[in-house]
């Protein structure tokens, strides 16, 4: 006889731990957000408990969902996976729990019954709907599992505190990740659906407005309704892969660069929306003018959840080659600070060396400095950018090293020769790889054979043909998408770096990035007919001064 498998959602839920101040009791569509979210999962006839912590400042919490009779437990405020097993102790082992936040208020029980439907027709032991691979919105997203994968998942001694805070981790890890893609051609996957800060809060409440009976509105019809609200997102697909570089907020920078630098008002405009349309990480430097104040500025009222800051250590001129330890410490901590200050963040995610060469400068101790911070909590994960083939063998040496940002473009040779190391560095540990100088500082769609002198190209007309050839040959928009298709094409990269000082700017870019990238045959055919450019020419600081 066929077991009857129960099916229970668990909406985490706390007000101490929310970027915007008790978000979960705002009110949307006249019921606390926490309370829509419910009662919505519960549509379907699922079985829907909020988990919360007994800490004190979830008792509002608590009354509120007594009040409004929403069934609810309240367990460990740092062990959310213990919370996660107490909540479901009824239940049996085979049962399936469904994972949910109380502030994504979309997740209707009619969608979540076809995830459900998914993970047991697929005889899965793990099915997330969320990001990109479900073609929903972000904030639209459910995790499902079994009863008794959380209860191994909790018992297990190999379990970590991150895992204990995520829930799910260490279930991936025993069953592997699957997503589910039934909708995942449905356009909607640019937009967001969560509530984490006001503007989301704004956006989220106007989407239910004139709606009669928010709970039973479907939450599919909720999606597609949410691109005709202001700010929404003008792509399909988010931007995920493109890293937003941030010279030009901060300073004229470029020599494309006609109009200048943004104002600060411009600038917080491109910053966000660039994120509304998928860009997750904005790339900046101390050296960079004023980029990270202005970025401190364009992340502020609560936009800071929305982005990664990868920034730059200061270029340390000014620190005398035969410095004292104390002395370059005192360099890289006035850095150090003056980024976070600048950002108005207390830890900066990612902080790279400007330069390769203070890898090993001052017999190594402004790495040990940075090391330092990275221990104290205050540098999230080190960088650093490289120049050179050579320069990238020395940062994969670096265990600690997690991030490199090299320059990278179709006609570029000199990395051939090390993408076997980087696959083993690779393979071994997390190494994010960001791609600058897609179109060689602009010198790619130069028509000026002046430019291309000065870069030692003496047969430029062969090089610019080719280009053309190329381009209609691929069914390519303009020789800018050939180079960023070919870019983003390589395996070894994850995201490619452009900056833009304007909003047309920015909306081709985030064109161009929805267009796919070139095929691995296509990627050969570059390789097999590129012409041959000299390692001076890849080099910009062998060109000719201006």
């Amino acid at each position: 006889m066929k077991r009857v498998v129960k099916r229970v959602a668990v909406l985490q839920a706390r007000i101490s731990s929310t970027r915007l101040p008790a978000k979960v009791a705002l009110p949307v569509a006249g019921l606390p957000l926490v309370v829509l979210a419910a009662r919505r999962a519960a549509r379907a006839g699922m079985d829907v408990v909020v988990a919360t912590s007994t800490d004190p400042s979830d008792d509002l919490l608590a009354d509120l969902l007594t009040t409004h009779g929403v069934r609810h437990h309240r367990g460990s405020l740092s062990d959310t996976l213990e919370r996660f097993v107490e909540a479901v102790a009824t239940y049996d082992d085979h049962d399936v729990l469904v994972r949910l936040t109380a502030d994504n208020a979309l997740p209707d029980g009619d969608l979540l019954e076809e995830v459900v439907d998914d993970f047991l027709d697929r005889e899965l032991g793990y099915l997330s709907c969320n990001g990109t691979p479900s073609g929903l919105p972000y904030g639209l997203s459910a995790e499902v599992v079994r009863v008794g994968s959380l209860r191994k998942a909790h018992a297990d001694p190999a379990t970590t505190d991150a895992d204990r805070e995520h829930v799910t981790p260490a279930i991936v890890r025993r069953h592997g990740f699957a997503s589910f893609t039934r909708y995942a051609d449905s356009g909607l996957g640019a937009l967001r659906a969560t509530v984490d800060q006001l503007d989301d809060y704004v956006r989220i409440s106007r989407l239910f407005d004139g709606i009669d009976d928010p709970v039973a509105a479907s939450a599919l019809d909720l999606a597609t309704r949410l691109r005709s609200l202001p700010g929404a997102p003008v792509v399909d697909r988010p931007v995920d892969d493109l890293v937003v570089g941030t010279a030009q907020l901060g300073m004229d920078y470029g020599i494309a660069n006609t109009s200048g630098r943004p104002t600060t008002a411009m600038a917080t405009v491109l910053v966000r929306t660039a994120l509304t349309n998928g860009v997750t990480i904005l790339e900046t430097a101390r050296a960079y003018g004023a980029s990270e104040e202005t970025i401190g500025v364009a992340l502020a009222e609560g936009w800071q959840s929305r982005a990664q800051v990868f920034t730059k250590l200061s270029t340390l001129e000014d620190c005398p080659s035969g410095a004292l330890p104390a002395t370059v410490h005192a360099f890289v901590d006035q850095s150090v600070l003056a980024s976070c200050h600048a950002l108005r963040r207390s830890r900066l995610d990612v902080l790279s060396l400007h330069r390769a060469a203070h890898l090993e400068a001052w017999d190594g101790e402004a790495l040990a400095r940075l090391r330092w911070w990275v221990a104290e909590g205050t540098i999230g994960t080190l960088g650093v950018s490289v120049q050179t083939p050579d320069e990238l063998r020395r940062a994969l040496a670096l265990d600690e090293v997690t991030v490199v940002q090299l320059p990278f473009n179709l006609l570029d040779h000199r990395w051939d020769d090390v993408l076997d190391d980087l696959a083993q560095v690779r393979a071994a540990r997390p190494l994010t790889v960001h791609a600058r100088s897609a179109l060689l500082q602009g010198l790619l769609i130069a028509d000026a054979d002046d430019a291309w002198r000065r870069a030692g190209v003496t047969e430029a007309v062969t090089v610019r043909s080719w280009l053309r050839e190329t381009t209609h040959e691929l069914g390519r928009a303009d020789v800018v998408d050939l180079a960023l298709a070919f870019v983003r094409a390589q395996n070894w990269i994850d995201a490619v770096v452009l900056g833009m000082e304007s909003l047309d700017q920015l909306s081709v870019n985030l064109s161009l990035f929805q267009r796919p990238p070139l095929t691995p045959a296509e990627v050969s055919e570059v390789l097999r007919t590129r012409p041959w450019l000299p390692e001076s020419t890849l080099d910009p600081a062998s060109w000719e001064a201006l």
